[in-house]
């Protein structure tokens, strides 16, 4: 469970915002999408590759 602490005077939007933030960095929401639909470990793989493939080429035009 993800608490923030809100200091006197604090807006409510504010502690909502660092809430968000808190939550996106934990990555339970990604992790949801992620164990939503099983993908082979061999297309897993595949897809990492074409991804180290892509940054590199990315690197490289730079």
């Amino acid at each position: 469970m993800l608490q923030i602490p809100v200091k006197e005077g604090e807006s409510i939007e504010r502690a909502l915002k660092k809430y968000k933030k808190k939550f996106e960095r934990t990555g339970v929401l990604k992790e949801l999408r992620v164990r939503k639909e099983y993908t082979k470990k061999s297309i897993v793989r595949r897809q990492q590759v074409i991804k180290a493939e892509y940054v590199e080429k990315l690197k490289a035009a730079e």
